[in-house]
């Protein structure tokens, strides 16, 4: 069964006198433990795609099913559950509460989910330690490097054990070398059978992904399957 399948989904909005269509009918599915980059210019779509994807927004028409859920007409306390069980958020600007360390930060969408005190810190150190932080696990963001700040973001994505790890630019803020780094812990996430879909506008980020779906005007323009196989001078391309 696939984990996401999207069927005819559209959505559009209104602007004064004008309706804008976002995204056209589009169709998709992905399966478990697929790795998917999600790619288009500004204005092509796909971080309307990727609202829908993440259950941060509803379409206007078409659906959406995620591990066998109808999510498409969900109302908005039932979207939050759905976000914090099933989906794990990494983010350009990491998102990160300041004033809170490492271990703080991983244990946040936990103490959403209800968990006991003692569990949510065996879960988080052990996502830290999944990351290479565990002896960064007290250190407050303005501690840590942009690199460190994104593992964080990446052990709070994993910790509720989702079932698709969904980033949004993840190495927009980072330097090249820090770049590099973060893709090959993608790579290393993907090997072990986490779903994961990178939403960017960078060649060179979407070709580590086993699959490239480009956006453009709201429609799907391609769908590839990427090889598996990467010379290291590829990892040299990530972008700044």
């Amino acid at each position: 069964m696939s984990l996401i399948r999207i069927s005819k989904l559209a959505r559009r909005y209104v602007m004064g006198t004008e309706t804008v269509h976002a995204l056209r009918e589009v169709s998709l599915e992905i399966v478990h433990g697929e790795y998917v980059a999600i790619m288009g210019p500004s204005g092509s779509g796909k971080s309307t795609l990727m609202n829908m994807i993440g259950c941060l927004d509803t379409p206007t028409s078409g659906s959406y099913e995620l591990n066998g859920q109808d999510v498409s007409h969900m109302d908005d306390n039932q979207l939050a559950e759905i976000r914090n069980c099933e989906i794990g958020f990494i983010f350009q600007t990491f998102n990160l509460l300041a004033r809170s360390t490492a271990l703080r930060n991983v244990e946040l969408p936990m103490i959403y989910a209800g968990l006991p005190a003692e569990e949510r810190r065996a879960k988080a150190l052990h996502a830290l330690a999944q990351v290479g932080l565990a002896d960064r696990v007290q250190h407050k963001p303005n501690e840590l490097s942009g690199g460190q700040r994104q593992r964080v973001a990446v052990a709070r994505a994993l910790v509720n054990e989702p079932s698709i790890l969904l980033a949004d630019e993840p190495t927009g803020n980072l330097d090249s070398k820090t770049g590099v780094e973060i893709m090959a812990l993608f790579e290393e996430l993907a090997q072990k059978g986490n779903t994961i879909i990178v939403v960017t506008h960078e060649e060179s980020v979407a070709r580590h992904a086993r699959r490239i779906i480009r956006i453009l005007d709201g429609l799907i323009a391609s769908d590839e399957t990427v090889a598996r196989a990467r010379a290291a001078s590829d990892l040299s391309q990530v972008p700044a």
